[in-house]
């Protein structure tokens, strides 16, 4: 089973609360920043990232380009070290695999219409909750940082401005509040494969595979098979 814990303090301080907590992995959630016609997902891991840190970023940026029609950043969705050495600090100094998230920009104006939209961070919180749950099949201590917000040194930074209003904490935070509350309802770890189908935001149908399965799709039937 999965329990999950907000960080708070500057961010040496959360890595080190969470490496006493003995937490099984760390997640800080941000939103990217540059101009309005930037475009892509990407996560940031530590400088002395590990593999599973980086195979980590991967698939969630992949995720989320794919799921939004966008395209991956970095090195195939991950960026070690930060931009320039930054973010490396918020990460590099746990026990456990890291990542800090920038999946969309604020600064886009289309991109911020997904941020602030409910569907939006639904969306966000299901495919970070599938990355956790494929990842660290295991349960355990699952440490959530939101990026800028609760720090003791800068009490009052909030990050970018979402253009169009908002900022990107705030809405950072909703994302992890909905994804703790879908790691606490989930009723075991992760086992297998899912295959989910959804409409919009809505959850159709939902059903566990075995790994190696090969699920198909007819275009000229609209058929969708699953193996018994």
């Amino acid at each position: 089973m999965y329990t999950v814990k907000f960080y708070k303090g500057d961010y040496f301080k959360r890595q080190n609360d969470a490496n006493q907590d003995k937490a099984v992995a760390y997640v800080e959630h941000h939103f990217n920043s540059f101009t309005a016609t930037s475009n892509y997902a990407v996560v940031i891991t530590g400088s002395n990232a590990s593999t599973t840190s980086k195979n980590w970023g991967r698939w969630y940026a992949r995720e989320v380009a794919e799921h939004f029609g966008i395209p991956v950043g970095g090195d195939n969705g991950i960026k070690v070290g930060g931009f320039g050495g930054r973010g490396d600090g918020s990460i590099k100094h746990t026990d456990m695999p890291a990542v800090l998230l920038e999946p969309l920009f604020a600064s886009n104006p289309q991109h911020a219409e997904i941020i602030r939209s409910e569907n939006g961070q639904s969306a966000l919180a299901r495919i970070l909750v599938e990355s956790i749950r494929r990842f660290f099949p295991d349960g355990g201590l699952i440490a959530f940082s939101v990026g800028h917000k609760y720090k003791d040194s800068s009490p009052h930074d909030r990050g970018a401005p979402l253009a169009g209003g908002g900022n990107e904490a705030d809405f950072a935070e909703k994302v992890l509040e909905k994804a703790q509350a879908l790691l606490l309802a989930a009723d075991a770890p992760a086992e297998g494969r899912t295959v989910r189908v959804m409409q919009g935001d809505t959850l159709l149908f939902e059903k566990r595979i075995d790994e190696d399965a090969v699920v198909t799709w007819s275009s000229g039937r609209d058929l969708l098979s699953i193996p018994e």
